[in-house]
């Protein structure tokens, strides 16, 4: 175990850790955020999607000791409850969450591919969000909200 110091949705974070603790270890049990959930375990799944410097990336398979010194953001840091930010609110308002689950990872990979894409065909979000696994099949209203956040960015 040793010192490692991250930065998360803007603020700097000491926690104890082994270096190669997967990411989502620490973002959910040192710093008690809920926006990156364990799905797979694997990077298959895409649940516990974050940004590395803007990058979507897999928490469950990147080793804390590897993101030193890189900017990480959560489902936490695109908006809050009071103030979502304009992915969230697009898939609030197209009711593209089912169960849930996989949404949160999902509308931070959406926002990253926002950020590079920002006038993006349907075609364009569909490859995109394809790396993404949601059970339920919401996947038609997922990609309406985006659509739509992706308006509503411009």
């Amino acid at each position: 175990m040793a010192k490692v110091a991250i930065r998360v949705n803007g603020k700097r974070h000491v926690v104890e850790a082994a270096r190669d603790t997967p990411l989502l270890y620490v973002l959910r049990n040192d710093l008690h955020l809920r926006g990156p959930r364990f799905g797979c375990g694997l990077a298959q799944c895409g649940a516990c999607t974050v940004q590395i410097d803007g990058e979507p990336t897999r928490s469950c398979v990147t080793a804390v000791g590897d993101v030193v010194d890189h900017k990480i953001t959560t489902l936490e840091g695109l908006g809050t409850e009071e103030k979502p930010g304009p992915v969230q609110e697009a898939f609030i308002a197209h009711q593209a969450a089912q169960c849930g689950y996989c949404t949160n990872g999902m509308i931070v990979a959406a926002d990253a591919f926002l950020a590079a894409h920002p006038d993006p065909t349907e075609d364009e979000i569909k490859r995109a969000m394809t790396p993404y696994l949601c059970r339920c099949g919401t996947h038609f209203r997922i990609v309406a909200a985006i659509k739509a956040a992706a308006e509503a960015k411009r």
